[in-house]
């Protein structure tokens, strides 16, 4: 898997130190690149933003930032200005190493939070992306962000761009720091922290959550592994895995788009993943999106799809233009179509459709 986590800000932070302590003797009253910054002020703000990334996870923050920050001492050294980056960098990765995985913390991208792997993200983005700068305002314009951690860091904050043969040259093009052939030039972007929906069910014990899977988890989840989350019954069911597949598929075309995807469904008192709901993708040209779902078997029968399925439709349908909803199920399968119908979805018109290649099903929809 394309991990992203404690492991991850410490390499990204050896790799900012070593650079920094390479080119220690420099003058660092100078612009970073393109930024309006200047190296010094540049390196600050990365340490500032390392340190309060893990008081945000540490504050359990819900509604802004933790309210402290640091700045570099009048009169101190470029060589300890460096430490000053792995000392809050070795902060935020210990904070990320322990804290468990389901609690978030206040971030205005995209929505409002973000677990240990969206701040593990951001704080591997803020040193890689920031150490290009800098090594461009030095004259060491040869640095470039290590391709496997580049490769990570797209496939957890950036869903929407699509991968290219040079991560490292796809990061910096996708940030604004450079040209792709093919692809036009980018002015304006920021990462994306995956969304999460509460499951609001008044019949149901359990406390559910709906977390949007990133493609670094979809891609693991498709080859067999756990996309990071325990599962009831240890093992995802096949129709997940085929969930995460469609996922890494649309990722990998460049089709994939955040919020129009898969998400785990999650019971938070022993942070157990039952099973996905998702979409297959954005809405239609004629503003239509198909969803589908799917549970472990030890996690049928107590309404969790319904609940899911409800609090899933109730997002898509409040996007702009009101897309109409659409499922697709066996004729025989009569449970999932009392699934369906509990969460406001009726008998399409016409009800019945033909696929050479999967049979016939019967039709859904649920309008706004």
């Amino acid at each position: 898997m394309l991990e992203m986590g404690a492991d991850q800000v410490d390499e990204a932070v050896a790799e900012c130190a070593a650079l920094l302590r390479s080119v220690a003797d420099r003058d660092w009253e100078v612009p970073a690149g393109s930024l309006e910054w200047t190296v010094r002020c540049t390196v600050e703000h990365v340490a500032d933003d390392l340190i309060a990334y893990a008081g945000q996870l540490t504050g359990r923050a819900t509604s802004r930032y933790v309210g402290f920050g640091i700045t570099l001492e009048d009169g101190l050294s470029n060589e300890d200005a460096a430490g000053v980056v792995t000392a809050t960098g070795g902060l935020l990765s210990a904070v990320v190493r322990t804290t468990p995985p389901g609690v978030r913390g206040w971030h205005p991208f995209a929505y409002g939070a973000g677990d240990r792997t969206g701040f593990a993200g951001m704080g591997v983005a803020e040193l890689l992306l920031h150490t290009y700068d800098i090594a461009c305002g030095l004259g060491a314009e040869r640095w470039r962000p290590p391709g496997r951690l580049s490769q990570s860091l797209l496939a957890h904050l950036f869903p929407h761009v699509q991968p290219g043969p040079d991560p490292a040259r796809t990061l910096l093009w996708a940030t604004g720091r450079g040209e792709l052939p093919g692809r036009p030039e980018v002015t304006s972007w920021h990462w994306h922290n995956a969304i999460v929906l509460p499951v609001e069910d008044e019949e149901a014990a359990d406390v559910l959550e709906l977390r949007e899977l990133s493609p670094a988890a979809a891609m693991d989840l498709s080859v067999g592994g756990t996309a990071g989350h325990t599962w009831l019954g240890d093992d995802p069911d096949e129709g997940s895995r085929a969930a995460g597949a469609m996922v890494a598929r649309a990722y990998a075309r460049g089709t994939h788009r955040p919020e129009w995807g898969t998400f785990v469904l999650v019971r938070l008192r022993d942070e157990r993943a039952l099973g996905t709901v998702g979409f297959h993708g954005p809405p239609d040209e004629t503003g239509s999106a198909e969803v589908g779902y799917g549970l472990q078997e030890k996690a049928r029968g107590h309404g969790h799809a319904t609940a899911a399925l409800r609090a899933l439709a109730v997002w898509g349908l409040g996007q702009p233009g009101s897309p109409t909803l659409r499922a697709r199920v066996d004729p025989d399968n009569r449970a999932s179509q009392a699934v369906l119908r509990r969460a406001g979805f009726t008998p399409a018109d016409p009800p019945v459709v033909e696929d050479l290649d999967e049979g016939m099903d019967l039709r859904y929809e649920r309008r706004a």
